[in-house]
């Protein structure tokens, strides 16, 4: 199994396990819609040094001039650091990061437990760690004499504005992810405007497959905030964080369109396999083929490219309004 594909796979357990045993807080707020990401505050733009910034594990971190090597501790944090400029100061990530395509010149560091010896010869100036997905690493890594910098979990867009904006603080790029936010904001808002004027009978039924075992993504994760800012309703929202359904569940919601995002882990394409399940031969779904298999990537990493997410999960659900 290539490391791709087991990144995949153990992207969505973790996520299934981080999430139902931290409880998914706020979730009530997907139900409205979001608000517009606030700016920095004071209007800075830039980031003074020395500097202590407070991170999301709730520790201060006090960092005497902007890092000049960095190490991530997972791939949607190398994506927010790549997309903050700051490409040329990653000297170690993970075993699994796979995008930009220069992550794999870059020493890796292990995965979920990531080797502490190594990272240390890397002598990083700055460690970016996963407040969940790498709760078990950061305190060994501080205990080693690390400064490690703990992004916030996001359950939507507002989240990954939250941790691009602590990470450009921490780093002196806090103008870049103002720049990088607003991008996202107006390719989020151009998608949104085709599907606005939708009625809620319009609207069609999702099933989102994060596994074979029938996992998926109620409310509170940013997989169903993107059916919802994609003008689909999503089938699993009365139930909260990640969670298995049954057969019975899935049949009985009657899903217009199917959407997985494990294809490439123990299948390349799980459609075909949900296509053979004879108990759903009936659903809206699977008579008009509508199943489809996303780039999990861009569904699964709360970085700078869930927008391409978004527009991939539109363009699914209403083809021809894009």
């Amino acid at each position: 199994m290539s490391w791709r594909r087991k990144w995949r796979f153990l992207h969505v357990a973790l996520l299934v396990v981080v999430l139902l045993t931290a409880g998914c807080g706020g979730a009530a707020s997907n139900s409205q819609p979001e608000q517009q990401p606030a700016p920095a505050e004071n209007g800075a733009s830039t980031s003074a040094f020395p500097l202590t910034i407070t991170d999301a594990s709730g520790a201060e971190i006090h960092l005497e001039k902007a890092p000049e090597r960095l190490v991530s501790l997972a791939p949607s944090n190398t994506e927010n650091a790549f997309a903050l400029g700051l490409g040329s100061k990653m000297v170690g990530v993970t075993d699994w990061d796979n995008y930009p395509e220069e992550v794999k010149e870059i020493e890796k560091i292990g995965g979920l437990e990531p080797n502490i010896e190594k990272i240390l010869s890397l002598e990083p100036d700055l460690v970016i760690a996963h407040v969940s997905a790498n709760n078990k690493s950061i305190q060994p890594l501080r205990d080693a004499g690390l400064k490690v910098l703990a992004l916030p979990d996001s359950k939507n867009f507002n989240g990954v504005y939250e941790a691009l904006r602590m990470l450009g603080k921490a780093t002196g790029t806090l103008d870049k992810a103002e720049e990088v936010i607003q991008q996202m904001e107006q390719k989020k808002a151009a998608i949104t405007a085709k599907v606005a004027d939708l009625s809620e009978k319009e609207k069609v039924k999702v099933w989102v497959e994060v596994s074979p075992d029938l996992y998926t993504a109620g409310r509170g994760t940013f997989i169903d905030d993107l059916i919802r800012l994609a003008g689909g309703i999503n089938v699993a929202a009365e139930e909260e964080g990640w969670v298995q359904l049954s057969e019975e569940q899935v049949i009985a919601a009657q899903p217009d369109v199917i959407i997985t995002t494990y294809g490439g882990y123990e299948t390349e394409k799980p459609s075909e396999q949900i296509r053979a399940r004879k108990a759903w031969a009936d659903l809206p779904a699977v008579k008009e083929n509508r199943i489809y298999d996303l780039n999990s990537d861009l569904v699964s990493r709360p970085g700078p490219r869930l927008v391409e997410g978004l527009e991939q999960v539109a363009k699914c659900l209403y083809p021809e309004r894009f």
